[in-house]
């Protein structure tokens, strides 16, 4: 799962990395969560950088409303999936930012981590897209694609983003591929490639959102430390 992510990222790498012409400022958010705004690059056009809804609304909703039930798409059979079905195979795209969060339950306590790359990098997160309209009025939407963790993310959850750290990939991402191609695509990240440390609870409430939240916290000491 991906529940909430950050993106804080200067404008000259955003394009450098992903070979977008920016002519505007770019808003930074620490805790970008549900039914909220963020950047992301579609196939309709890869060299725009967009401002879209994290939240699916399928093209066949009746009311066009955002619930953020689908904020993530499991890869597991996505190719069949009503929300989906087509969008994966017409409507993909890459999400873009510096972080996602995780939390690791213990007790009744959530606790959450801050995952990045270690190469420094911005993270491109495999997305799929759709659009609904009803008169004259059209909102775009997103969701993530997640797949099984790796090693590292095993010990936080079992669930974590597809992520293309290569350009080839992202640019076959959003290439007219076949739902063949494009299932192939979505693995679960190589090891230790990822940066996971502890962060503050205040990421646990969406009003907070401050660079204090990308700040280190450290774990409690054991028994044995």
């Amino acid at each position: 799962m991906c529940g909430r992510f950050s993106f804080n990222i200067p404008k000259e790498e955003v394009e450098q990395q992903f070979d977008v012409v920016l002519n505007q400022n770019l808003r930074e958010s620490y805790n970008i969560a549900p039914t909220q705004h963020a950047y992301v690059i579609t196939n309709e056009n890869i060299q725009k950088l967009q401002y879209i809804t994290w939240g699916l609304i399928p093209y066949w909703s009746n009311d066009g409303k955002n619930t953020g039930r689908l904020i993530n798409a499991r890869k597991e059979g996505i190719g069949g999936k009503p929300s989906f079905r087509i969008p994966i195979r017409k409507r993909r795209c890459i999400v873009l930012a510096d972080s996602f969060y995780e939390w690791r339950r213990q007790g009744v306590e959530k606790i959450p981590y801050r995952i990045s790359l270690k190469s420094g990098e911005a993270l491109a997160m495999a997305g799929v897209w759709d659009v609904w309209f009803k008169n004259d009025y059209a909102i775009k939407s997103f969701s993530i694609i997640t797949t099984p963790a790796n090693k590292e993310m095993e010990s936080v959850h079992n669930r974590m983003p597809v992520l293309f750290t290569e350009k080839e990939l992202r640019t076959k991402w959003l290439s007219d591929i076949d739902l063949a191609t494009t299932q192939a695509m979505l693995r679960t990240a190589e090891d230790d490639i990822l940066n996971i440390y502890r962060i503050s609870q205040k990421l646990n409430s969406p009003k907070n959102n401050m660079a204090e939240l990308h700040q280190e916290v450290a774990e409690p000491p054991t028994l044995f430390d």
